[in-house]
């Protein structure tokens, strides 16, 4: 094994990735994120990544000024490509299926167009395995909440699909649905266990609905 596959704390995933800086888009572990890829830079690393292991590190950068290279948080998730579709124009269609979270230790210098950096990813250990927090969950007030926050967004969803769904899956799916701000989606990343980021989630709806007329969007 040479010295750029070797991990720390990864347990087979490598020690650089290659960064796909998007504001508002959520990645968590187990969870699934649609891109629409179109920029050079970025089909560069698509094409990159379908040739070894498939894996990108989804990162949001700390401000949309719309810099070529903005600061960035420094905590990510690492998503490998499970579904791609290249488009008649150019475009590629990719899904990612989140894989485990990663803290970026720095960035390194390459002949690649897009980012890469060396991350650690030994930060969110319950990502190794089951994240056992689930079961304190108040999932009435976290279903409360929902209801609350999607009639303040004017937002409709399938309630018997929600009352069928894990609680796990339930927190996942708002959290990376929800069109909450870039720093409140960091937020809900940087939750260090399901419970956490299911009182932080419930704390986000609850402002939303709070809103005067029903309309309070989070800022």
């Amino acid at each position: 094994m040479s010295e750029k596959d070797k991990t720390a704390g990864g347990r087979g995933l490598p020690a650089e990735i290659p960064l796909f800086p998007l504001a508002g888009a959520l990645l968590l572990p187990g969870g699934q994120l649609p891109l629409n890829v179109f920029e050079p830079r970025y089909l560069r690393m698509v094409d990159d990544a379908l040739a070894s292991d498939r894996l990108i590190g989804m990162v949001q950068p700390r401000d949309d000024d719309m810099a070529h290279n903005p600061p960035l948080y420094g905590v990510g998730c690492a998503g490998r490509i499970i579904s791609f579709v290249e488009t008649d124009d150019g475009r590629y269609l990719i899904t990612l299926g989140g894989r485990k979270r990663f803290r970026i230790l720095r960035e390194v210098e390459g002949d690649t167009p897009y980012r890469r950096a060396a991350v650690d990813w030994t930060a969110f250990p319950v990502d190794n395995g089951q994240d056992l927090s689930t079961e304190f969950i108040d999932r009435e007030r976290l279903v409360r909440a929902m209801r609350l926050y999607l009639d303040a967004e004017g937002l409709k969803t399938d309630w018997t699909v929600v009352d069928d769904a894990p609680t796990e899956a339930l927190v996942a799916s708002l959290s990376m649905g929800c069109p909450f701000a870039p720093n409140e989606k960091q937020a809900l990343l940087e939750a260090e266990t399901t419970a956490a980021r299911a009182e932080c989630l419930i704390a986000l709806m609850e402002m939303s609905g709070a809103g005067e007329g029903g309309e309070g969007a989070v800022q």
